[in-house]
């Protein structure tokens, strides 16, 4: 079976999110990722929006500030980038991102059926359903609680990741990116519009 993984931080950068697939450290991350057991490129790859909002929260160890995290609770639109994959990769994806080593398949039935499945209390162990695309579903992954995780501003690389994604993905000017960003919770205090238009300048030339 193929899945859709709807990714909406910094995977939205395709060369990012081939560093799960093939192996490799993207630039700014302090950590190398093995990648996965099939280290083929998607099949398809487009954008998407999902209903819910995405927020920068957390201190992540690899890139030294808030990650993104999704709450398909709230109100809001998240721009996301969705990659056509088999389900043996989205497991390997989904490994990676929550500190594990790839090579165990996922049962997806639950989520599938229910919409939501939590495999765990760490911040990428909730799996969400969150529609199809061309007779796939369409999956992706953010923390358990939402709520329980303390916002907190992303560093440059980190922004800058997203900010490119942005760009390739849904063709955004640099005035859209800035102002998407800057309503993400957890963007601020760190981060406010005028150096966030800087940031974006410089990550799109």
């Amino acid at each position: 079976m193929q899945v859709w993984y709807a990714s909406y931080g910094s995977n939205l950068a395709r060369d990012r999110f081939m560093c799960y697939l093939g192996g490799g450290r993207p630039p700014g991350a302090t950590r190398a990722y093995p990648g996965a057991r099939d280290p083929s490129p998607p099949t398809g790859d487009r954008g998407l929006t999902l209903p819910g909002d995405m927020f920068f929260a957390w201190e992540s160890p690899t890139w030294g500030g808030g990650i993104a995290f999704y709450d398909a609770t709230a109100q809001g639109e998240t721009l996301a980038r969705a990659y056509l994959v088999s389900e043996q990769q989205f497991a390997d994806v989904a490994a990676q991102e929550m500190h594990r080593l790839p090579g165990e398949d996922l049962d997806l039935s639950t989520v599938l059926s229910r919409a939501r499945h939590d495999l765990g209390p760490g911040r990428y162990e909730s799996l969400h359903l969150v529609g199809e695309l061309e007779g796939h579903p369409v999956l992706t992954f953010t923390a358990p609680d939402p709520s329980a995780l303390q916002r907190n501003s992303p560093t440059q690389p980190y922004l800058a990741m997203i900010a490119r994604g942005l760009s390739g993905t849904h063709g955004l000017s640099v005035e859209a990116i800035t102002t998407y960003l800057a309503g993400r919770p957890g963007a601020q205090p760190g981060w406010d519009v005028d150096a966030l238009r800087a940031l974006v300048t410089a990550a799109l030339r």
